[in-house]
């Protein structure tokens, strides 16, 4: 745990007992405050008190003497409309920040001095591929033998995990609610992925949502940037961060196009890595074989992964060889079985057409169940890649949508997975793959994107094992 700091004999108010709100009450209390532990479901209050938390009910909060509130990433304060409690806060003058917040503000302690290697933080965000950076420059650092940890968005929350020893690093995959609302962030290392449309009504609009992502570039100032340029926003945070073209604090990466210039790129293009610094090639691999990184999405974050691996003194080969062991993460191109020639591909993760739109051009024939709750725009910006599906199968909620948006492609309203999982594999050929790529939220029939992938997964080994 990383005890909060600078909050000693305050009373603190926390709104949402999830897993970061959980671990916020306990730094907190660890750091001395007297902790005002709140959420608006019953069952979570329950849960909460189960585990020895004191309930103050915020809603009814006077609060003078109250001297900050910590809310959950996933409660909106500022759009669509701030949640009732927020808005309470913020008009007593109470300042909102969040558990990222205070574990930036609680982590560089005084013993730190006392240290060789100072710990250092690597942070990541963008709208894709952000999970799977995270854990690949994990796994990567884990085959070196550096001592890290993995938080944030994804593993644990950041104030649950151990105080970071002489030499250690922490890698945290940080979502937009995260980085929005963060009062402090100061990574040492910081990533952006990529942008694409997604969760527009939360930020105001899609300015909104890459400011929010920029913050953490902005406000935290890294040592070193590693910036994806494949769309115009990448560009713009590369060149607002960049002293001149040779500014080598700045790190471009690319998934399909060759980066010239002075400074310092990683690049992937037809399935082979480069990182180029000063116009001279330093590196190579090829990314063709790992099973565990497939399509150009995942050539991304292994660019990505490789430029913080760099920046944090590993060799090429030992950072090829750790790629080599990468096995993927659950729900994010996941590979799942394969029977009879078909593969069959879990990538419950892809929840906007953008994702999607990544796994679609990973496989070249594909039977494609998809669906749930779709967003804004629905599938129309994938037509480019319906020529790689031999047919779609569509469930939930926005499945006659996504029908429509199809035209004359092959398709059938299957509704629930376990028929579309039976459909696709009864009428897969081999050398196709059967993949879940929704393009669609999951709240419609599950609870989350891992619970939709679950049941993918369970659909495929019940259809096996018939």
């Amino acid at each position: 745990m990383i005890p909060v700091q600078g909050v000693d004999g305050r009373r603190v108010a926390v709104l949402g007992l999830g897993r970061s709100g959980q671990a916020a009450c306990a730094a907190l209390a660890a750091g001395g405050a007297e902790v005002l532990a709140w959420d608006d479901s019953a069952e979570t209050r329950a849960r909460a008190e189960s585990a020895g938390l004191a309930l103050h009910d915020l809603t009814r909060a006077r609060w003078d003497g109250v001297a900050m509130l910590i809310t959950s990433p996933g409660i909106p304060h500022l759009y669509p409309a701030p949640h009732p409690v927020i808005a309470a806060a913020l008009a007593a003058g109470v300042p909102v920040d969040n558990d990222v917040g205070l574990f930036f503000r609680s982590l560089a302690t005084a013993h730190n001095a006392a240290f060789d290697k100072p710990p250092r933080v690597v942070a990541v965000t963008g709208s894709n591929g952000k999970s799977t950076t995270t854990a690949l420059i994990h796994h990567i650092l884990t085959a070196a033998g550096v001592p890290v940890q993995m938080a944030g968005n994804i593993g644990r929350g950041v104030l649950s995990i151990d105080p970071p020893g002489d030499g250690a690093v922490v890698v945290l995959e940080l979502s937009s609610y995260q980085t929005e609302l963060a009062r402090a962030l100061t990574p040492d290392i910081a990533v952006f992925t990529n942008l694409s449309p997604d969760h527009l009504d939360r930020h105001g609009g899609q300015g909104g949502y890459f400011a929010a992502k920029r913050r953490l570039f902005a406000e935290g100032g890294p040592d070193r940037a590693v910036i994806g340029v494949d769309e115009p926003e990448g560009r713009f945070l590369a060149g607002q961060l960049s002293e001149a073209p040779e500014d080598m604090r700045v790190i471009r990466v690319s998934a399909g196009q060759r980066l010239a210039g002075p400074g310092w790129n990683v690049f992937a293009r037809k399935g082979h890595l480069a990182e180029v610094r000063h116009g001279r090639q330093v590196a190579s691999v090829d990314l063709r074989p790992l099973a565990g990184l497939p399509g150009a999405h995942n050539h991304q974050n292994a660019c990505a992964a490789w430029a913080v691996a760099r920046t944090l003194g590993l060799a090429p080969r030992m950072i090829a060889q750790a790629l080599e062991s990468f096995t993927g993460l659950p729900h994010r191109s996941q590979l799942v079985a394969e029977a009879g020639g078909v593969r069959f591909v879990n990538d419950s993760k892809a929840t906007n057409a953008e994702a999607a739109a990544h796994a679609l051009r990973a496989f070249d024939r594909i039977r494609w169940i998809a669906g749930g709750l779709g967003k804004e725009g629905g599938i129309r910006a994938l037509a480019p890649q319906f020529g790689a599906v031999a047919k779609a199968y569509l469930i939930g909620h926005s499945a006659r949508d996504f029908a429509l948006q199809l035209g004359d492609t092959p398709h059938v309203i299957c509704e629930t997975m376990e028929t579309a999982v039976a459909r696709a594999a009864e009428e897969a050929q081999p050398g196709e793959v059967v993949l879940l790529a929704p393009a669609a939220a999951s709240f419609d029939q599950f609870p989350d994107f891992e619970a939709r992938g679950a049941a993918f997964v369970a659909a495929v080994n019940a259809w096996l094992a018939r």
